[in-house]
C-alpha cells in the first residue's frame, strides 16, 4: 500500500507543542509554590484556590505532553491510521481536570464562607498583580503556538493558563473588598474563590467541546473541504468531484473523495488520474496524511452536461 505519510509534518508540530508545554510546566510549578505560600501566610483562601488551579495546570500540562508525544508517532500494525486521536483525548482529560478543580474550589469556598477567619494581608495584592500579568502573557504564548500547529490539546492548555489568570483576578478583587470593608467582609475573599470556580468550569467546557467534536469526526470548516475539492477538480481528466469528506486525526487530515471521470477510459487510465489527484492534494496541503479515492465513470450525456455548464450554456 502506497502511503504518502510525511512524518516530519507531525513530528515538527509535536516538537513545537512539547517545547511550549515544558515551559508551561516550569511556570506553573513556580506559581503553585508562590501562591500556596502567599495564601497560607497571607490568610487568603482565594490565593490557595488559585494555587490548586495552578496545580491542576501542571497535571494538565503533563497530560498534554503525553498526548502530543503519542499523536506524533507514525502508523503501525495496530494503529494503521496513526495515533492522532491521542491529541484530542489529551484535551478531554485536561477539561476533566479543570472541571474537578472547579468543583473542589467551590466546595472549599462554601466551607470557608461559613467559617470565621482573619482578613487577608494587604501584601497579597502585589503577589496577585504580578501573577495576573504573568499568566496572561503565558496564555498568549501558548495559544499562539496552539493555533499555529492546530492542536486542540495545546489550545486547552492555553485555556488552562487563562482560567488561572482569571482566578487570580477574582482573588485580587475579593481581597480588595475584604481589606477595604474590614471586619465583617472577611468572606469576600471566599466569594471571589467561588466565582473563580464558575470561570474554571466554563473554561473546562470550552476545552471539552472542540476536543470531543474532533473525537466524533465532526465535519471540518467548509472552506477546507472546498479547497480540497478545487485542487482535485483542477487535475486533467477529472470531470467532477461527486463527494469529498475530510476528517481530522491529531495533526493530520484524512480525505475520502469520489471523482467523476470519462466512462470510456481504461481502468489503468482512471487509476492514474486518481493517483494524480492524491499526489496534488498532499503536495498542496501538507497536513493531509492520506487520500482515499474512488472513481465514478461518467456517461457521454453527463460529460456534455458538465461541459455545457462550464461554458455557460
Amino acid at each position: 500500500m502506497d502511503y504518502h505519510y510525511q512524518p516530519e509534518y507531525a513530528h515538527n508540530r509535536a516538537r513545537q507543542g512539547i517545547k511550549v508545554v515544558r515551559h508551561s510546566i516550569g511556570f506553573n510549578l513556580l506559581l503553585v509554590v508562590v501562591k500556596l505560600l502567599a495564601g497560607i501566610l497571607g490568610h487568603s483562601y482565594a490565593l490557595i484556590a488559585d494555587a490548586i488551579e495552578s496545580a491542576s495546570d501542571v497535571l494538565g500540562s503533563v497530560v498534554v505532553w503525553i498526548g502530543l508525544n503519542s499523536a506524533a508517532r507514525p502508523p503501525d500494525k495496530e494503529h494503521p491510521y496513526g495515533h492522532g486521536k491521542a491529541e484530542p483525548i489529551a484535551a478531554v482529560v485536561v477539561s476533566i481536570l479543570l472541571f474537578l478543580a472547579g468543583i473542589f474550589i467551590a466546595y472549599q469556598a462554601f466551607h470557608n464562607i461559613a467559617t470565621p477567619h482573619r482578613l487577608p494581608e494587604v501584601w497579597t495584592l502585589w503577589i496577585l498583580a504580578f501573577i495576573i500579568v504573568f499568566k496572561e502573557l503565558v496564555f498568549r504564548y501558548v495559544m499562539k503556538t496552539g493555533n499555529a500547529i492546530e492542536s486542540q490539546a495545546l489550545k486547552g492548555e492555553a485555556q488552562h493558563q487563562r482560567s488561572d489568570a482569571l482566578t487570580s483576578l477574582t482573588a485580587f478583587v475579593g481581597i480588595c473588598i475584604a481589606i477595604i470593608g474590614g471586619n465583617g467582609y472577611e468572606s469576600a475573599d471566599d466569594w471571589a474563590a467561588l466565582f473563580a470556580s464558575l470561570v474554571v468550569g466554563w473554561n473546562a467546557w470550552g476545552v471539552f467541546r472542540p476536543a470531543f467534536s474532533e473525537l466524533m469526526d465532526e465535519a471540518l470548516p467548509t472552506e477546507v473541504v472546498l479547497d480540497i475539492r478545487k485542487i482535485a477538480s483542477e487535475v486533467p481528466g477529472v470531470i467532477d468531484v461527486e463527494k469529498c469528506f475530510v476528517r481530522k486525526m491529531g495533526f493530520e487530515l484524512f480525505v475520502d473523495i469520489h471523482l467523476v471521470v470519462n466512462g470510456q477510459l481504461t481502468v489503468a487510465e482512471g487509476h492514474h488520474i486518481a493517483h494524480q489527484v492524491k499526489d496534488k492534494i498532499i503536495e498542496q496541503r501538507p497536513q493531509v496524511y492520506d487520500v482515499l479515492t474512488h472513481v465514478e465513470p461518467a456517461s457521454l450525456e453527463f460529460m456534455k452536461s458538465v461541459e455545457g455548464q462550464r461554458k455557460g450554456v
